[in-house]
């Protein structure tokens, strides 16, 4: 394994990873597990100062935190020097965007009691609806946008980590994700799978206090006639699917997987569905969304 306190070897592209998003949205977890995994971090840092610390970086992996807190922030002034640095052929600038539901970030404000660095004399709704309106085209721009509306900390870790990783080879990763319909579709899905015509669980007075990773439970799936001719039917999707997004430059793919409470039953494909990527050496991440723990 490298040690990724090293400088890269010559010649390597050194990694840059840029954190930008809604105020409120997770920017210091996110700067924190980047950091965890070996990054040098820095936040609030000014656009001018981007360039020149790039220049003295000597390889060493990088995350910055560039947001509307920054001194002199323009989304104009930021696209500009994400453009100039991907010009360069030592650099690999990677761009994460965090968001949130204007309702999360407003309760998460008042909670903390922080005020909005863009509603410094107004309420906190008017600099979230000014923040995100300004942000957008950065949104459009990122590499990996990440909602944190229904994602707690650790679990936000673990995309990042599944994202960011330094010890990780290059290619495409997988994030498996189980979810409740009823908290909504996760945004950064690319593909969704609903699993609600499976025998439920939560009918069994006895299963309705575990969850898809219980031996009874997923028995209890198991057994449904419809489960072994969806599971292969859902492999023989994927199998052809993700080489093709390997080969076209795809770095990142997350599969969702729903059902009604996001306890039994999409917890228990997606365990499966994640044991069956490793089966294919494809790199993976498994997080389940509105599972209780």
């Amino acid at each position: 394994m490298t040690d990724s306190s090293q400088p890269a070897r010559p010649g390597a592209r050194h990694r840059l990873v840029l954190v930008t998003g809604l105020s409120g949205a997770g920017h210091s977890t996110s700067l924190k597990t980047l950091e965890d995994l070996g990054h040098e971090a820095i936040d609030n840092l000014p656009i001018a100062l981007l360039g020149p610390l790039v220049d003295h970086a000597e390889g060493r992996p990088m995350a910055v935190t560039i947001d509307t807190r920054t001194r002199g922030f323009s989304v104009e002034a930021l696209e500009a020097e994400i453009a100039a640095l991907r010009a360069r052929g030592d650099v690999d600038v990677r761009l994460l965007f965090v968001d949130a539901d204007d309702e999360v970030l407003q309760r998460r404000f008042t909670e903390t009691r922080r005020r909005h660095p863009l509603a410094i004399d107004r309420p906190v709704a008017d600099g979230i609806r000014r923040e995100r309106l300004e942000l957008y085209p950065l949104r459009l721009l990122a590499d990996v946008v990440v909602d944190t509306s229904l994602t707690s900390p650790q679990d936000l870790r673990r995309l990042i980590e599944g994202h960011f990783g330094l010890d990780t080879a290059p290619g495409l990763y997988v994030t498996v994700m189980s979810f409740s319909f009823k908290r909504g579709l996760p945004r950064e899905a690319d593909l969704v799978f609903d699993v609600r015509f499976l025998d439920n669980p939560h009918w069994v007075p006895e299963l309705r206090p575990l969850t898809g990773q219980a031996a009874a439970v997923q028995e209890m799936v198991r057994r449904d006639p419809q489960f072994d001719p969806f599971m292969a039917s859902l492999f023989g999707l994927l199998e052809p699917l993700l080489p093709r997004y390997n080969r076209e430059g795809k770095s990142y793919l997350t599969i969702a997987v729903g059902c009604t409470g996001g306890k039994h039953r999409s917890v228990f494909v997606a365990e499966t569905l994640a044991a069956w990527l490793d089966g294919q050496g494809t790199r993976r991440g498994l997080v389940h969304r509105d599972m209780p723990t």
